[in-house]
């Protein structure tokens, strides 16, 4: 991704509308101290998904408002472990990560022992977008609705599954939100990925589950899976006629997958101003903006202690859900 020229005036000019441009410290954007070197911004899981859309309209977005280039380096395993570690180790100064609600509210509570810490080894940078978690069920489930599939399931307690990507994954997590909120027993079934699992709940093997709007749009659009909620706050463009949790009967319930922006510790503060700036520039250009909508994300923007305040009430929320449904990483 080749740099853009760019200018502190057009900075400040292109963030006036956003009420960000006193957020760049002006003596260092005017001598250029950072960053001095292309930036890279690693993706703690494989190329494809909502991951993959977040980071690159951001690292796109992000050359032109730099003048560095700002590239995505995919570099998944160990449930995201293995690209925190590194981050969190590195002293370069331009190295920056992508974090998520796995990495930064799950794994510090299902993890014995973490090889760095979530809280202490990385600076908030911002909350770069949301995407939207959909309560699904298969075709053959009498239940057209949220309070439908609530009746059934307190009626045939255990009988009923759900399916997930995996043992703490945000499916995992976003079902068994659901039970604590609902008081409802259902029983887990957990994949290795989100492909085995929507095959088993589009042919029957499946009663349920929660995913990512991005991967099941169209299995709803076409028929072949029934949207019954939403875990957003508010109903999404793309599902008008389906309801939230919280509309029905479940006010407050939100389940959201969401991304942020974080440096290692050592980033210096005037370089995180700049960033923080520049990234909730970068999430609400037209340009993103219109990436997110095709893939059903919310874009957001945070400053750095906005985005602190978010993962450390996301830890709080997360913590006795994991403790209850006793949630292990897969081995």
């Amino acid at each position: 991704m080749t740099s853009t020229p760019f200018t502190r005036r057009q900075a400040l000019a292109g963030l006036t509308g956003l009420g960000l441009a006193g957020a760049f410290p002006q003596r260092s954007m005017a001598q250029g101290t950072w960053p001095s070197k292309p930036v890279r911004f690693v993706v703690p899981f494989a190329p494809g998904g909502s991951s993959e859309i977040v980071a690159r309209a951001t690292a796109f977005e992000l050359t032109k408002l730099l003048g560095q280039s700002v590239f995505v380096d995919n570099k998944p395993g160990g449930a995201g472990n293995v690209a925190m570690q590194e981050v969190a180790r590195a002293t370069d100064l331009h190295t920056l990560i992508l974090g998520h609600i796995g990495t930064l509210a799950v794994n510090p509570y299902i993890f014995d022992k973490l090889p760095y810490d979530t809280n202490k080894d990385f600076r908030p940078i911002s909350l770069l977008a949301k995407v939207p978690s959909l309560y699904l069920v298969n075709n053959d489930v009498p239940a057209k609705n949220l309070k439908e599939f609530i009746a059934l399931a307190k009626s045939r307690p255990g009988q009923l599954n759900y399916g997930s990507a995996g043992n703490g994954s945000a499916g995992h997590l976003a079902f068994e939100y659901l039970k604590m909120a609902t008081n409802t027993f259902i029983t887990h079934v957990p994949y290795r990925g989100t492909g085995p699992q929507l095959t088993d709940l589009i042919a029957g093997r499946l009663d349920a589950a929660s995913v990512g709007a991005p991967a099941v749009l169209q299995f709803i659009k076409t028929g072949k899976l029934r949207c019954i909620a939403t875990g957003t706050p508010q109903r999404i463009p793309q599902l008008p006629d389906v309801p939230t949790v919280a509309e029905q009967g479940f006010p407050g319930f939100e389940m959201t997958q969401w991304y942020g922006l974080l440096a290692p510790a050592n980033l210096p503060q005037q370089a995180a101003d700049i960033l923080a700036a520049a990234a909730a520039k970068a999430v609400n250009t037209p340009a993103s903006l219109q990436h997110f909508s095709n893939d059903a994300a919310i874009a957001v923007g945070s400053s750095p202690a906005e985005f602190a305040k978010f993962i450390a009430a996301e830890q709080q929320r997360w913590k006795p859900v994991i403790a209850r449904a006793k949630v292990k990483p897969d081995n």
